[in-house]
């Protein structure tokens, strides 16, 4: 039986890690998986998901306007799709997100959506809203503020290590804007106006040789 599942986390947990080996096990066992991203991600370029360990795959790029069961209705026309895994969820609209319901149901296709709960200012985006709603199951992919704790918030980050607390909500950028955090950590940053730490992701040897270091 198909279903929507929504992986959530905050920044740096590995969700896009998980989606490419999701779609690497498809294609290792001679299935096709259907991969989308949001355009307005373009920091690999666009249609292209690339994880912070350096792999990458290419990726149908969508627009806000976009109906997502329409393209997988249409690529159907190709071959069959055994999954459809949809990066940056959080960016999808309410409307997008019904679209992937209408995949599971009536296409019968399984959908692995990944994203973030929540923004810089602990608010959810549209496309998490929704997917935590009409997710038929939810899996948490975790990790850690630099305090030791579960970090399950972001903060966006000034040149000055501090939280910025007002502006677009979707701006996009990486480690040099975004740290992950506790929601304690994030309240004395947010609210209490306390420097974040500085944050210096430590690259491990694999990931040193993957991305040429």
């Amino acid at each position: 039986m198909a279903k929507l599942y929504f992986y959530y986390s905050t920044m740096n947990a590995g969700k896009t890690t998980v989606l490419l080996q999701s779609a690497y096990n498809y294609l290792e066992r001679g299935m096709r998986p259907l991969l989308i991203s949001p355009a307005i991600d373009d920091r690999a370029g666009k249609g292209v998901i690339r994880s912070r360990v350096g792999i990458e795959q290419p990726a149908l790029a969508v627009g806000g306007d976009d109906d997502l069961f329409e393209l997988v209705h249409d690529a159907l026309a190709s071959g069959n799709i055994h999954c459809v895994l949809t990066d940056e969820s959080q960016f999808l609209t309410r409307e997008q997100v019904y679209q992937l319901t209408e995949i599971v149901d009536r296409l019968k296709i399984p959908v692995l959506a990944f994203g973030l709960r929540t923004d810089f200012r602990g608010e959810l985006f549209e496309g998490s809203q929704f997917l935590l709603a009409w997710a038929d199951e939810l899996r948490e992919l975790k990790t850690i503020c630099h305090t030791g704790s579960k970090a399950t918030m972001v903060v966006r980050v000034d040149e000055n290590g501090y939280a910025v607390t007002d502006g677009a909500q979707v701006e996009i950028g990486g480690n040099d804007r975004y740290v992950p955090v506790s929601r304690r950590e994030f309240k004395l940053v947010f609210y209490g106006g306390k420097k974040v730490r500085d944050f210096e992701p430590v690259q491990t040897e694999t990931q040193r040789n993957l991305l040429g270091n």
